[in-house]
């Protein structure tokens, strides 16, 4: 059965390699304009945030918040309370902060394995400002509808916690005696280590999605929902240009943003590389808050459109 797959694979990549050489020229011109879109807002968006993140758990973020969110945390999610930083960085940094902060987590000894993995179903979540600002007031002309479509992005990713969080072994800790001490680090080392950590962090991501806006250009040209729909499964920044104002753009959108796209999973891979942490729990989940971030979309659609 391997032999198969791989055999298959190799077919497939066969062909993407035959369609990248017979249109040399667009994969030139989607390449370039991929690097552009990365210059002008994916390491604008996005590099800061890793940075600040990773400062922010080597100063002992998780540890200040742990007390004071245990009690939901660890009832709602079976986290225990320092996975609350990794959520809460997730929801505000983007695409692969969330998953990046749970990996550190686990790497220092905060969480064990199933917590870690639990918490990787949920935490890994879409930036505000691309859902509102790139998507609402961009392709739907409002601020409101973006607003909605970070509400409607938050709730599915807190419902998919809820929904994975018999996910894994029944001990939460059973990889954890006690809790490590926690280690101070001076300020000075936490700051170049989080600078140096996050750009390879960042040249991962861009690599990513240049490969995959290249990747997805082609899909772009198939008739009705099917090509937007494929486009962005690919790759989020590319579904954008496909996009009006109606009510099935909203929904796929919100849809979309919830999954994140097979480009914002590989930026998953590439954070977890390492950790020991499987990717299988992070895809199920996105999957799962796409799911249901259609379903919430296609329900406040009257109130977040104009």
């Amino acid at each position: 059965m391997r032999i198969r797959w791989r055999a298959a694979a190799c077919l497939a990549l066969c062909g993407v390699l035959v369609l990248f050489l017979t249109k040399a020229g667009a994969v030139r011109a989607a390449a370039a304009e991929a690097l552009g879109l990365c210059a002008r807002s994916v390491i604008p968006a996005l590099f800061p945030f890793l940075v600040v993140s990773s400062l922010l758990l080597s100063l002992g973020l998780g540890e200040l918040l742990s007390p004071m969110l245990a009690g939901l945390m660890e009832p709602l999610f079976r986290v225990d309370g320092v996975g609350s930083s990794a959520l809460l960085l997730g929801l505000i940094g983007g695409y692969p902060i969330g998953a990046k902060a749970a990996a550190d987590l686990y790497r220092g000894g905060f969480l064990s394995r199933p917590e870690a993995e639990r918490l990787l179903t949920f935490c890994n979540n879409s930036n505000p400002v691309f859902l509102i600002s790139v998507l609402g007031g961009g392709v739907f002309g409002s601020v409101r509808a973006g607003v909605w479509l970070w509400l409607i992005h938050l709730l599915s990713a807190l419902l998919t916690g809820l929904l994975f969080r018999r996910w894994g072994p029944d001990q939460q800790r059973q990889e954890l005696s006690r809790r490590p001490a926690f280690q101070a680090v001076s300020f000075s080392a936490a700051f170049v280590g989080a600078v140096r950590e996050s750009l390879g962090g960042m040249l991962s991501v861009c690599a990513f999605v240049t490969f995959f806006y290249v990747l997805a250009r082609p899909l772009a040209s198939l008739g009705g929902w099917l090509g937007p729909a494929l486009v962005g499964a690919t790759e989020l920044f590319s579904l954008t240009p496909l996009l009006d104002a109606g009510r099935g753009s909203f929904i796929l959108a919100s849809a979309m943003a919830g999954w994140g796209g097979l480009s914002v999973l590989c930026q998953t891979a590439a954070v977890l590389e390492g950790s020991g942490l499987r990717l299988r729990g992070c895809a199920a989940g996105k999957a799962v808050q796409a799911l249901l971030a259609g379903v919430l979309a296609a329900i406040f659609t009257g109130h977040a459109l104009p």
